[in-house]
């Protein structure tokens, strides 16, 4: 008994991961769906930091390739994304009695264009924003890349969440 178990487990694991329509991550992709495509997000805030269009972009297709069987498409993909960065910010929080900032915080917002060709009632143009926060005693040049990459996954995973989690 506990083999037949086994085996219908397997067989169970393996039509649910590879019918096209859901994922371990939750994603709940219909079948016809089976390409997705990722513009580039130019930076249009108003302090540019150079890597973080790139990082982002390149974040958002990675993530996709990774939790989906979705194959990525320059142009022309059954789910898409595009727009901009909109906002990057350090400014100060917590402030000290001697009117100093005990701590700054990095945010960064993101506006983002999604479209199912196959389903419009999931098409959506949102602002996604996290942030983190930092000592100001420290050096940001030396944390600035981690902060970048921590929040850029942070959004990335509430792109997809919104696009194809539905939550």
């Amino acid at each position: 008994m506990k083999l037949s178990h086994k085996i219908l487990s397997v067989i169970l694991i393996f039509v649910l991961s590879s019918c096209g329509f859901y994922s371990f991550t939750g994603a709940s992709i219909t079948p016809e769906v089976k390409t997705v495509s990722v513009f580039y997000f130019p930076n249009k805030a108003n302090i540019i930091q150079p890597t973080l269009s790139q990082l982002f972009t390149e974040k958002l297709k990675d993530y996709f390739v990774v939790q989906t069987n979705l194959e990525l498409e320059d142009s022309n993909g059954d789910l898409y994304f595009s727009g901009e960065i909109t906002h990057y910010q350090i400014k100060p929080i917590a402030i000290q009695s001697n009117e100093t900032a005990r701590q700054n915080r990095l945010t960064i917002k993101i506006k983002v264009n999604f479209k199912n060709k196959f389903d419009k009632k999931y098409d959506f143009t949102s602002t996604f924003s996290r942030y983190r926060d930092f000592p100001s005693d420290e050096n940001f040049n030396s944390i600035e890349e981690t902060l970048i990459e921590e929040i850029c996954n942070e959004l990335v995973e509430d792109i997809f969440n919104k696009a194809v989690v539905n939550w």
